[in-house]
């Protein structure tokens, strides 16, 4: 039985930090890869990566990126992106970075400022990613 019969499988890799939580990093269910989101941890520390909002960016993408390869499909094929940030002013920056991992057709997006991230993290990143 694989995924597109309907049944969940759990997607997880050393390529992406280990959840901090009871949840799965990615989940696959009919063809399609619901990721959980990715604030700038470092994969092999599980800890908050030095850096501004660009260099937390590339790291949530990267981590979103293991999580899907470890699938079976790469990010650039999303078909969504959650990007949620502590400082709604850093958008135009984080944009920049979005814009080296994905071309049109663009994936729908959505971006939110919130009062707080895990880890105290700048910005939390998640994606939908169908499975061909």
């Amino acid at each position: 039985m694989d995924a597109s019969d309907g049944v969940r499988r759990a997607v997880e890799t050393q390529g992406a930090p280990a959840p901090i939580g009871p949840y799965s990093q990615a989940v696959e269910a009919g063809g399609v890869l619901y990721c959980s989101g990715q604030v700038a941890l470092d994969p092999s520390s599980g800890e908050l990566i030095d850096g501004d909002i660009v260099e937390q960016a590339r790291r949530c993408l990267e981590n979103l990126d293991a999580v899907c390869l470890e699938a079976g499909t790469r990010l650039d094929q999303a078909a969504r992106i959650g990007i949620y940030l502590t400082d709604i002013s850093l958008f135009a920056e984080v944009n920049e970075v979005y814009g080296e991992y994905f071309s049109e057709p663009f994936p729908a997006r959505s971006t939110l400022g919130v009062a707080e991230l895990p880890k105290g993290a700048l910005i939390e990143m998640d994606a939908t990613v169908p499975i061909r």
